[in-house]
């Protein structure tokens, strides 16, 4: 996921994690919250709970790879941040990737078809 895409301080990702909407799975947790840009930026965290920094940071590029597929169909103007949660340590990337579709399809973040938000 390029770096224009990313919620990189930790006062956005604060703001979002306190004031957005908060979607859950038993992998990962999706806050929304609307922005005052034009396009999507994401942020992916994953707590000491998860495990060590190599199962985090494992956790973390699994959650970028999965969005980064995801990003073309997302609707404009919102912050999101991926809370990863204990299990998706032992998880395949399949289950992974089906988790945060169906959590992103809860939250009504994708654009209709036909229709695309990111120009490479």
């Amino acid at each position: 996921m390029k770096r224009k895409f990313r919620l990189t301080r930790s006062t956005d990702i604060k703001r979002v994690r306190r004031f957005g909407k908060s979607y859950a799975h038993p992998l990962v947790v999706l806050f929304v919250f609307a922005a005052q840009g034009t396009g999507v930026r994401v942020g992916v965290v994953a707590g000491r709970a998860v495990g060590n920094a190599v199962v985090r940071n494992r956790a973390k590029r699994r959650l970028r790879a999965c969005v980064d597929g995801l990003l073309p169909r997302l609707l404009p103007g919102w912050d999101v941040l991926l809370l990863a949660r204990k299990p998706i340590a032992t998880a395949d990337f399949q289950s992974i990737q089906s988790a945060v579709k169906s959590v992103f399809e809860r939250a009504d973040l994708f654009v209709e078809e036909g229709k695309s938000n990111v120009s490479a």
